[in-house]
């Protein structure tokens, strides 16, 4: 037993030993930087932005109607933002910040000069970060890119996910690899 615990000290220590030779070479196994628009690829999943503009943000058909392509959308990130937060007077995008139109002014109105045109309430609300996340993410990712591809899919939904094999036919290039722009 005297035996094994010096063996299993000697492994522990050339461990720690080749770990610090890593670290110190800049050659650690180190992980893939994560995005940082991951935060807001959640809230879009969460918020079910999906719903009506899809995985890929090409828009048609949903809850709320014929949703707008976020992909061909010309609003800045700002405008995203303001959009998600009010959503669209007249139509079925719904605002999700709580207090929109009541506390808060949206689009310079209130609720009691929206009349008809007062758009729903989402089924629920995001903080402002929350917001300002899936913006990032829609213009990071969505906005722009041209048609989804498999890569763009595999990147919503992970590997191995079988809504994705529809594109696996498909070249896998995008708009920036083309250098086509919409």
């Amino acid at each position: 037993m005297n035996g094994f615990n010096i063996s299993m000290r000697a492994i522990a220590v050339s461990i720690g030993f080749t770990l610090a030779t890593c670290l110190a070479s800049g050659t650690a196994l180190a992980q893939a930087t994560p995005d940082p628009t991951d935060a807001g690829k959640a809230v879009y999943k969460r918020a079910n932005c999906m719903g009506c503009h899809k995985w890929h943000g090409n828009g048609g058909g949903g809850y709320g109607g014929d949703a707008l392509s976020l992909r061909r959308t010309e609003l800045s990130r700002e405008q995203i933002a303001e959009t998600v937060g009010c959503g669209r007077p007249g139509t079925g995008m719904p605002f999700f910040l709580r207090d929109a139109y009541d506390e808060i002014e949206c689009y310079g109105s209130h609720r009691a000069d929206m009349a008809g045109h007062m758009p729903p309430e989402a089924n629920i609300f995001l903080r402002s970060a929350d917001i300002s996340a899936v913006a990032d993410y829609v213009i990071a990712h969505i906005k722009g890119k041209g048609e989804p591809s498999y890569a763009d899919c595999i990147s919503f939904f992970s590997e191995g996910s079988k809504v994705c094999n529809i594109y696996k036919s498909e070249p896998a290039q995008s708009a920036e690899s083309t250098g086509k722009t919409q």
